[in-house]
């Protein structure tokens, strides 16, 4: 009697009664998982690097469960409802960019964030990091692929855009990512290489008239500092000196949680924020850092399975945006605290401390889960 009454059903039917409790609520198990071993991970790694700091400690955990709540309440939206609703997003992104130049709030000589006094302060650069991906994958996704000449200009435009404001804050290092996330969209709609290879080619002049014309002197003194450190150890260069100290001194097994003496001895800058891997490093050592480039690992193979598995060309492009951009946000940071890349100013995704940081990313990996939850019952793009 069972068989015939579900001969009865149509397929979307039977799918969704099979479905596990997860899939009903458009999770997926696997990245739920991992996000939840990284938020244990930095709440633990937190508590050492802010000096036991138990205010810092609940404010991130809140910001991990607001991010929570975000993700599942994103993940039940179709990509199809996303995709509509993309062009407003953009144009309420930039306009809080423009805002922010006019009434931001100015901390530590850089003006990034909008301040409403006893209600929230939050960075608009940090959601133009979902939003930038989303644009150019809506306007490509209704375009014949690979894109025509016409299509990479306008694309390249709508990253422009943001990327200027961004750069104006100044914000160089998300100001690039920025760039990164809407690359990787044309990148993996078809980009032709040469296309590739003339962005390549156009680094160097783009690189000097950077320096020349944009970069302001601090920038210029850390990319001095990234090639000579030792140059000046007691002033830029103390940053990189201290976190190689400390990444150092950790050895395979580290020295043990609230052992590390960089961080509590002051010796080591934003320990709880851009350096926060160093301090993994002295406590946890080379094991501990490799536990955690394999929870990394695994997530961003999970993002590709999913950009794989995309049913839908405005679903594969966003899921392999946000995946490489994921990546490029942990090889940024990680690079930067071992002194392989300038300092730019990358928070490490999950671990280190910042709200509008961590809901921005788990917002993105909601995106993920919605766009591989509901495959089954979407229609081919």
């Amino acid at each position: 009697m069972n068989g015939n009454f579900d001969r009865n059903l149509s397929n979307e039917d039977l799918l969704r009664r099979r479905a596990t409790l997860l899939q009903r609520l458009h999770i997926d198990g696997i990245l739920l998982l991992l996000l939840m071993v990284l938020a244990v991970a930095s709440l633990l790694i937190l508590y050492s690097a802010s000096g036991k700091n138990m205010d810092m400690l609940i404010k991130q955990a809140s910001s991990f469960g607001i991010g929570l709540v975000g993700m599942v309440i994103i993940a039940q939206f179709e990509p199809r409802f996303m995709a509509r609703w993309v062009p407003l997003a953009y144009v309420g992104g930039v306009a809080l960019l423009v805002m922010v130049d006019v009434m931001g709030y100015n901390a530590m000589g850089a003006t990034r964030w909008i301040n409403i006094p006893g209600v929230i302060r939050f960075q608009p650069s940090e959601l133009m990091k979902i939003i930038m991906p989303a644009t150019i994958a809506w306007y490509l996704s209704n375009r014949s692929l690979p894109p025509r000449f016409k299509h990479i200009c306008i694309s390249l435009a709508l990253i422009l855009l943001p990327f200027v404001l961004i750069l104006l804050q100044p914000d160089l290092g998300t100001s690039l990512l920025i760039i990164a996330s809407g690359g990787f969209v044309l990148f993996i709609a078809g980009l032709q290489w040469r296309w590739v290879i003339g962005a390549l080619a156009a680094l160097v002049p783009i690189a000097i008239g950077m320096w020349l014309f944009v970069m302001r002197e601090y920038q210029k003194q850390r990319v001095l500092t990234f090639l000579n450190p030792e140059s000046d150890p007691l002033g830029s260069g103390w940053n990189i000196i201290q976190s190689k100290a400390a990444i150092g001194s950790g050895g395979v097994l580290g020295k043990g949680w609230l052992q590390g003496t960089q961080s509590h001895l002051d010796f080591l800058p934003e320990s709880h924020t851009d350096f926060i891997i160093a301090v993994l490093a002295e406590e946890f050592g080379l094991v501990g850092v490799c536990l955690l480039l394999l929870v990394y690992m695994l997530l961003i193979a999970r993002g590709l399975v999913i950009t794989v598995q995309a049913q839908t060309l405005f679903g594969k492009l966003l899921a392999g945006a946000l995946t490489m951009t994921f990546f490029v946000y942990v090889f940024v940071n990680i690079g930067m605290v071992t002194g392989l890349l300038p300092v730019v100013g990358v928070p490490l995704p999950f671990i280190s401390y910042g709200g509008t940081s961590l809901i921005t990313l788990l917002a993105g990996f909601g995106i993920l889960m919605s766009i591989h939850t509901h495959r089954k019952w979407m229609t081919q793009a």
